[in-house]
C-alpha cells in the first residue's frame, strides 16, 4: 500500500509530516506560519507597537526557528498595515562570519576553539549587531532595482531627502564603522551612500586645498627666482621654501596622523568584522572635523560608545518611518567555533544578559535558546541575576508542548494540505474508531516537541502501509500499530540521545 494513496483517500494532497525543519517546511510557511502557534506565544510576541524582550529557552525541535520565521513575518504584517509606525528587524541567527573574524584576532591558545570565546564581550554583539542594522539599512538604501519614487522595503526618496546633514553625518558614521558588504570596497559604498544622500564634503579639504594652493605659489617662485646668482640669497630662500611648505601642509598632515591612529584602534576594537586602517581613515576625512569632534567612536574596549551608535540609529531609521528594532537571536548552538556545547554557548551568550542592554528603549529582544545553556542559570550567583534582570525580560524557562498543543498542531497541518469538500480531515480520522481522542493525545504528550511528533507519525503511516497491498489496502491505523511504532521510536529516541549527549 502507498503512502500517497492512504492520504488521498481523506484527500490529502502531500504529507504534512514530510519536514522536520521550520527553515525548509513549506507546509508551515505557506499555510501554518499566522495561524499556528505556541500557548506562549504572546508572551514571547509581544505588541509590537511598543517591543519588548522575551527569553525562551527550548529543546531541540521544539520549534525555535519557526517561532523566528513567525515573529518575522507577524512583523511584515505589522509594517505593511502601519506604514509609518514600522518595525527593523534583524534577525541575529548566522554567528560564523562573526566568529571566524573574531578567532583571526586571537593569537596562541587563545585561538582554540574552547578558549577563543571567553575572550568574547558585550560590545561584540553590540558590534555584530549593529553591523548586521547597518548593512541592511545601506543595503536597502542603495537598492538600483526599485520604481524612481520608492527604495527598497518602503523607504521613500522624500525620506532621504528630509534628512537633515547631521542625520545624514550619523548615517554615515555608522556605515564607516559597520557597513560591511562584499559586493564592492567599502570606500566605494560608503561614497555611494554619500552621493544618495547629497551629503557634500569639500569643507572637509579646506586643509589640503590650502596646502595645494601654497605649494603652487612657492613653486611658481621657485622657478621665477633661477635667475638669483648670489649664493647666500640662494639658500636662504631655499631654507624659507622648505618651511613654508611645511607650515602649509602640517594642519593637513596633523590631522591625518590622528585620523589614521583613530582608525587603527576602531580596526583593532572591532573584532567582528575587518576594517583597513587607510581605507577608514579616507573616509573619516570626509567628515569635518566640527562633525566628528565628540562623537562616539568605537576605538575602546567598552560599551559606552555603541550605545551611542545604537541612539544614533534609531534616530536614523525614525525618519524612514521605523519607530523601533527588534532582534531576534537564534541558531547560536550551530556556530562551528560552539559545535553543539553547552559551555559555549553559555560563553557567547552571557555577556548578552545584561539589563542596560535588553531594556534599550525603542529597542525589543527576542532570544530564542537551546535549553541545555539553561541548566547554567541555576549555577550563577547573585551579580549575575542583578546585571541582567532575567525576572524583567518574559523568560520562558522551557517552550513546553502539551499533547492537546501537539494534537492541534496535527490537525492544523493536515487540514492546511486537504483538498476535501466534504469537510476538513483531522488527525481521529486516520485511527479506529477504537482509538479515542484523549488516547491520541495522551499518546502524542510523550513525544514533547513539535519535530518528534512529525517524525513519529511520518513513521507511523509508513509502517501502517508497509502491512497492507495495494489491492487490498485498509484506511484505518489500529492501536496496536500506534503502540508498537510509539515503543520504537522512543527506543531510538532515548539511543540517540545517549549516543549524541543531547536533551
Amino acid at each position: 500500500m502507498k503512502l500517497q494513496q492512504l492520504l488521498s483517500h481523506y484527500g490529502i494532497k502531500e504529507n504534512p509530516f514530510g519536514q522536520e525543519d521550520a527553515q525548509s517546511d513549506h507546509v508551515f510557511k505557506q499555510h501554518c506560519i499566522e495561524g499556528t502557534h505556541h500557548p506562549a506565544w504572546d508572551k514571547i510576541y509581544g505588541s509590537p507597537s511598543d517591543p519588548s524582550t522575551a527569553v525562551v529557552f527550548g529543546e531541540k525541535g521544539s520549534g525555535k526557528t519557526a517561532l523566528r520565521l513567525q515573529v518575522v513575518d507577524h512583523l511584515k504584517r505589522y509594517n505593511e498595515t502601519h506604514p509609518d509606525k514600522r518595525i527593523f528587524v534583524i534577525e541575529y541567527d548566522d554567528f560564523n562570519p562573526f566568529l571566524d573574524c573574531f578567532r583571526e584576532r586571537m593569537h596562541g591558545r587563545r585561538r582554540k576553539p574552547e578558549r577563543v570565546l571567553k575572550n568574547w564581550r558585550l560590545w561584540d554583539h553590540m558590534d555584530a549587531i549593529l553591523t548586521l542594522g547597518t548593512t541592511g539599512l545601506v543595503n536597502r538604501l542603495l537598492d538600483e532595482g526599485t520604481p524612481q519614487d520608492d527604495l527598497a522595503d518602503g523607504i521613500r526618496r522624500s525620506h532621504v531627502d528630509r534628512l537633515s546633514r547631521l542625520q545624514s553625518r550619523d548615517l554615515l558614521l555608522l556605515a564607516a564603522f559597520y557597513d560591511h558588504s562584499l559586493t564592492m570596497s567599502h570606500k566605494q559604498r560608503w561614497n555611494a551612500l554619500r552621493r544618495r544622500l547629497r551629503f557634500s564634503t569639500w569643507k572637509a579639504e579646506i586643509d589640503r586645498f590650502i596646502g595645494l594652493a601654497v605649494t603652487l605659489v612657492l613653486l611658481f617662485v621657485w622657478f621665477s627666482q633661477e635667475s638669483i646668482t648670489d649664493y647666500n640669497t640662494w639658500w636662504i630662500f631655499k631654507w624659507w621654501f622648505w618651511v613654508m611648505l611645511l607650515v602649509a601642509w602640517a594642519p593637513f598632515l596633523w590631522r591625518q596622523l590622528g585620523l589614521m591612529w583613530t582608525a587603527y584602534r576602531v580596526s583593532r576594537e572591532i573584532r567582528v568584522i575587518d576594517h583597513q586602517p587607510n581605507m577608514l581613515r579616507q573616509i573619516l576625512a570626509r567628515f569635518q572635523r566640527s562633525e566628528l569632534a565628540g562623537q562616539p567612536i568605537p576605538s575602546r574596549d567598552r560599551s559606552d560608545d555603541r550605545y551611542e551608535l545604537f541612539n544614533k540609529l534609531r534616530s536614523v531609521l525614525n525618519q524612514f518611518g521605523f519607530q523601533s528594532i527588534v532582534v531576534i537571536v537564534d541558531r547560536v548552538d550551530e556556530p562551528h567555533v560552539v559545535n553543539g556545547s553547552a559551555e559555549r554557548m553559555r560563553d557567547l551568550l552571557w555577556p548578552m544578559f545584561d539589563n542596560k542592554f535588553l531594556k534599550q528603549p525603542g529597542m525589543g529582544f527576542k532570544l530564542l535558546l537551546p535549553i541545555e545553556v539553561s541548566h547554567y542559570l541555576n549555577r550563577e550567583d547573585r551579580e549575575f541575576y542583578e546585571r541582567s534582570r532575567l525576572d524583567k525580560q518574559h523568560l520562558i524557562p522551557s517552550l513546553q508542548w502539551t499533547g492537546e498543543s501537539l494534537y492541534d498542531v496535527a490537525n492544523a497541518r493536515i487540514q492546511a494540505v486537504s483538498t476535501s469538500k466534504n469537510g476538513k480531515p483531522v488527525l481521529k480520522d486516520l485511527f479506529e474508531d477504537s482509538i479515542s481522542e484523549e488516547e491520541l493525545i495522551s499518546t502524542l504528550s510523550r513525544l514533547r516537541v513539535p519535530r518528534h511528533l512529525f517524525k513519529f507519525m511520518y513513521r507511523l503511516l509508513v509502517e501502517h502501509c508497509n502491512k497492507y497491498t495495494e489491492h487490498n489496502p485498509r484506511w484505518k491505523i489500529d492501536r496496536e500499530t500506534l503502540h508498537a511504532t510509539l515503543a520504537l521510536y522512543q527506543r531510538d529516541l532515548e539511543a540517540f540521545d545517549r549516543g549524541m549527549g543531547t536533551g
